[in-house]
């Protein structure tokens, strides 16, 4: 049964991204369709002349981290208390980041935000910035968040999980 949970998670995660890349293209067509010339320019992501490529990608994955971080203590975390303003806390992370990066790199913090107007107004200069960044500013999130927060807090009783009996360990009372 592992297994099979497994596969069907890395299946949806495949039809997750499939879904966001083509959005991404739709949104960036229909932009493209009702603002004429190249108005999509705007929305492609840029480096900033005052940075170079490498201080950008190390940018966007430090923005992407802390919007990650959010999204997994917010509405991710099942004992998380935030689940009722998770929309405010992941929108007030993006408008910091925007604020902090969008001069310097766009703040895309997705690839798929990038992926649309790159491909629609083929405008790929420095393109592998909003790939690399952002997955591994999210891997280092999600990890950090799975070891600090949602590793489980003691250790599970003792006993065959098959049997139904959970045992307490040596030292511990019996729970009557």
């Amino acid at each position: 049964m592992g297994s099979r949970s497994g596969s069907w998670r890395r299946a949806l995660a495949v039809v997750y991204w499939a879904a966001q890349l083509a959005g991404a293209v739709t949104a960036s067509l229909l932009v493209k369709w009702l603002f004429p010339g190249d108005a999509l320019a705007v929305g492609v992501p840029a480096v900033n002349n005052a940075i170079g490529s490498g201080e950008a990608v190390v940018l966007e994955g430090i923005l992407t981290f802390f919007l990650v971080f959010v999204i997994f203590a917010t509405a991710v975390d099942p004992r998380g208390a935030f689940k009722s303003i998770a929309g405010l806390a992941i929108g007030l992370t993006i408008t910091m980041d925007v604020y902090a990066g969008g001069r310097l790199t766009g703040a895309a913090m997705n690839p798929a935000r990038a992926f649309g107007p790159q491909l629609t107004g083929n405008h790929w200069a420095d393109g592998w910035v909003w790939y690399v960044g952002p997955i591994v500013g999210a891997v280092v999130a999600a990890v950090a968040y799975e070891w600090l927060y949602l590793r489980p807090l003691a250790p599970m009783p003792v006993g065959p999980a098959e049997t139904g009996v959970r045992e307490p360990r040596p030292g511990d009372a019996a729970a009557s």
